[in-house]
């Protein structure tokens, strides 16, 4: 470097008159040689500045060299601590990614797991209340065969009672089953929305440690690195370590509660389904007894009528018979009452005196007398008889329609809607099994 500086030429016009050197006078054979050299003081002073020059910048050189070699080692150690203290950073980061991540999945496999049971707890509603359309049409029939009863056994009894009960207890049970119904489907959506949102953060995390896990593995001697100068410039969208944090957190807690809801809401089904059943069974078993109540009346009643209806008919023969008895007893009094008379009115023709009141006269009185009486109390008596068999036939018509009335009953009871009820669903299939 010393090599390159030039020594600044000296020029005679910049040295005042009184210290410019005077040279002896060599005559006139120098002439012409003196205008362009140095003299030797000149020399040594140039010599020795370019000397000292030299001495200077190597020393310059000395302490650049080594402030820059301390400061290569210092750069070197610190983008080596740099890029060790990345490096553990970043692995770190991929362990805390992780960590989320795997608490992530693992909220996400739990959601599902537990969406799927609300979703057979879902299937289980449904059935339940398609099932209850069989007790509700079998209790409505029951309602509507009952209606052709007639006579005096179209009664609100407490057969009827049991069955409108039971249909207002099913449209209850129904509009039970279809509310918790709905809450099972908002229930499902709030899971799958809370799962979804899982899985996105659990998608981040897993692309955001794959990138991480690239960066951590990058080293100098890395071949596929480049520069990126803008790569170091902070963005708008970073967040803070918290607010990521938080954000996760905010997204588990979220999943804890609904699925907490969500198990809930299973435990509420159960109860609902396998109360629900029970009663619907329990209502079936009064109205069934009920039914089983009012058969046994009607068969006695029945029965009853039938033996009243048997002893009716004995005696409207009986009373026949008495009839025809009292009919041949005012014919049989005929032919006496018609010679009593015909003996009285020959005997009237007797002429003059002999027209007396004889005792045989009294007699035949007394016997027409007695013949007309006899006649009319028969004749009382078989008028009596005819309105008492007029009356057994009314009594025989009435039991006939009564036995009529309970036998249509009993069939409508009995034969229809106790047949009709075995179809009834179990406990099991009411409970959406």
């Amino acid at each position: 470097m010393s090599s390159q500086v030039l020594a600044p030429r000296f020029d005679p016009t910049t040295v005042p008159d009184r210290e410019l050197p005077v040279a002896p006078s060599a005559g006139l054979a120098t002439a012409g040689f003196r205008s362009a050299k140095y003299s030797p003081r000149e020399w040594q002073e140039n010599n020795s500045a370019t000397l000292q020059r030299a001495l200077t910048d190597h020393q310059h050189a000395q302490r650049v060299l080594r402030a820059s070699r301390a400061l290569s080692a210092e750069a070197a150690a610190g983008t080596q601590d740099a890029q060790s203290r990345g490096t553990l950073l970043l692995g770190a980061r991929l362990q805390d990614v992780h960590s989320r991540r795997t608490e992530l999945q693992r909220g996400a496999e739990r959601l599902q797991a537990e969406t799927e049971l609300l979703q057979d707890h879902k299937r289980r509603l449904e059935k339940a209340l398609l099932t209850t359309d069989l007790p509700l049409t079998i209790s409505t029939d029951n309602l509507t065969c009952r209606e052709n009863r007639f006579g005096p056994d179209l009664v609100q009894d407490p057969v009827e009672e049991e069955l409108l009960k039971e249909v207002e207890l099913i449209r209850n049970v129904q509009a039970l089953l279809k509310k918790t119904l709905q809450q099972a489907v908002d229930q499902i959506r709030l899971n799958r929305e809370a799962k979804q949102t899982l899985e996105l953060d659990w998608s981040d995390k897993h692309e955001a440690y794959i990138l991480d896990d690239q960066c951590g593995r990058y080293g100098n001697r890395s071949t596929d690195t480049q520069h990126h100068p803008s790569s170091a410039r902070l963005h708008d969208q970073v967040c803070d370590e918290r607010a990521w944090l938080k954000f996760t957190q905010v997204n588990l807690e979220e999943a804890e509660r609904q699925y907490r809801c969500s198990v809930s809401l299973r435990e509420l089904c159960d109860r609902v389904l396998q109360e629900t059943a029970e009663d619907l069974r329990a209502q079936c078993a009064v109205v069934d007894q009920s039914f089983n109540q009012r058969c046994l009346e009607l068969s006695q009643a029945k029965n009853q009528l039938e033996l009243q209806l048997q002893r009716v008919l004995d005696e409207i023969g009986s009373q026949e018979r008495n009839i025809s008895t009292l009919q041949q007893a005012v014919y049989d009094k005929d032919t006496p009452l018609r010679v009593a008379q015909s003996r009285l009115h020959y005997r009237a023709q007797r002429p003059n005196m002999e027209l007396c009141r004889d005792q045989p006269q009294i007699s035949l009185e007394s016997e027409v007398e007695q013949i007309s009486g006899s006649v009319g109390v028969l004749q009382q008596q078989l008028s009596e008889a005819r309105q008492s068999l007029a009356q057994l036939e009314e009594s025989r018509l009435m039991l006939e329609k009564n036995i009529s009335c309970k036998t249509n009953s009993l069939f409508i009871d009995r034969d229809k809607c106790l047949t009709h009820r075995t179809r009834y669903p179990t406990v099991l299939t009411l409970s959406g099994y």
